[in-house]
């Protein structure tokens, strides 16, 4: 059995995949992302991993983020503990705590910080909860760890929104023509995009000091005493 790795975009799987770790990219669409997950077989582990917008305003675009649980309407769903503290010793993540898993993107700074008062989460993506309901069926240890992209002060341009194919990959001729229409958008547009490249590079980095499993200790091997 390998990994699964749940993720939104192409370009997060591309960093992200390897012999012993498969990627389910989800595009940003929950059916879709559902349907892929609904026909996976038996996993080792599932993670989410992946590019986040910030809801706690002391994060920044590059920072990780580590769960100790991922939130949604759906429910609350715990990490694994071992699997949790292995992550954030390596990572050595600026938050560590509670990612909220939603089915829309936030764009502007008041939805992050009403989402903030909401839930009390560091970040916020499409896929956590998601990923973790398919841990959950398959009997699964579950993790989270996502990149900061977008700080939860940032107002993000409309155009981010029709930014993505449904297989994840950058929708660009959606993306030009939002941007025909209304020009302003081009300065943030600009600066989005400076700050998901930083966002990439620190998951590239990040994917590398995990090594090939992605962090995941021997889970089946009991702590010695040594009391």
């Amino acid at each position: 059995m390998s990994l699964l790795a749940v993720c939104g975009l192409q370009r997060e799987a591309a960093l992200i995949a390897s012999p012993e770790v498969t990627a389910a990219v989800g595009g940003g669409g929950r059916a879709r992302l559902e349907s892929i997950l609904s026909q996976v077989g038996p996993a080792e582990a599932v993670i989410s991993i992946g590019l986040a917008g910030a809801l706690d305003p002391t994060l920044s675009p590059g920072d990780w983020v580590v769960a100790s649980e991922v939130v949604g309407d759906g429910g609350t769903w715990p990490t694994d503990p071992r699997w949790t503290e292995a992550l954030a010793a390596r990572l050595t993540p600026r938050g560590l705590g509670r990612i909220l898993g939603g089915d829309a993107m936030l764009l502007g700074a008041a939805e992050k910080q009403t989402a903030r008062a909401r839930w009390n989460a560091l970040s916020v993506d499409m896929e956590s909860h998601l990923a973790a309901r398919a841990a959950a069926r398959l009997g699964a240890p579950f993790a989270a760890i996502r990149v900061i992209s977008d700080g939860a002060q940032r107002n993000l341009p409309a155009a981010v929104r029709v930014g993505l194919k449904p297989d994840g990959t950058m929708a660009l001729g959606a993306i030009l023509a939002t941007l025909a229409r209304d020009p302003r958008q081009l300065p943030g547009l600009i600066r989005t995009g400076r700050e998901a490249g930083r966002a990439f590079q620190a998951l590239g980095d990040g994917r590398r000091l995990l090594g090939p499993r992605i962090g995941l200790p021997d889970l089946g091997q009991l702590p010695l005493d040594v009391a």
